[in-house]
Formats: structure tokens, sequence, C-alpha cells
């Protein structure tokens, strides 16, 4: 029963990830849903964490957010951009994802903490 509910979450934050994809260009999209999702996490891991059962967690966190947020796609994304000889870009986009995704995780723990770190 477990698995069908970090499926049904995870087939959520697909359809999620598509429409968020389908509404920005190449590759911000992928860059947009990662950031989103982190931040998200961060306030999950602070709000629900402590006050939700297993199958809620992992229906949201893993689930949702584990089919909403996806570096498989990222990283597809900055093979693209390499083979498309845009690499000084493919390094930026890099950058950005990732420090945007550990920053937003950061800021959404502290909004889900009240301002405290």
């Amino acid at each position: 029963m477990v698995y069908l509910y970090v499926a049904l979450g995870g087939a959520l934050g697909a359809m999620g990830r598509f429409f968020i994809s389908s509404l920005v260009a190449f590759p911000y999209g992928t860059m947009a849903v990662n950031i989103i999702g982190s931040f998200l996490m961060g306030v999950l891991f602070v709000t629900l964490i402590d006050r939700l059962d297993q199958r809620a967690s992992l229906f949201l966190m893993t689930g949702v957010l584990g089919g909403f947020t996806t570096f498989s796609a990222f990283s597809l994304d900055v093979f693209k951009l390499f083979e498309a000889d845009r690499l000084g870009f493919a390094g930026l986009y890099v950058a950005l994802s990732v420090s945007g995704a550990l920053a937003a995780l950061w800021i959404g723990i502290i909004v889900a903490r009240g301002g405290q770190s």
C-alpha cells in the first residue's frame, strides 16, 4: 500500500512538472521546477514531518515532490546544452539550478519555522 501512495503522489507531481515546464521556455522550466520543489520540500519538512503519518509524508514528499522535481531532466538539459556547444551557459545553468534549489530549501525551512533558522 505504501507504494501506491508514492505512485499516486508521483503521478500528480509529474503532471505538475509537465504543466510548469510547458509554460516556461527551455531550459528554465526544469530549473524553476527544481527550485520551487526544493522550497516546498523545505516547508513540508518543517511543517508536516512531525504532524503527518508516514503515508502522508510518503505521498507528499516522496511522491508529489519526488515526481515534481527532476534532476534526471536537469541532467538531460545540461547534456543538450553541452551538445549544442553552449558550454558557458551550461555551467551557469548548473550553478544557478543547484544553488537556487539549495537556497530555496533553506528559505522554505526558515519560512516554515516562522523566520527562525
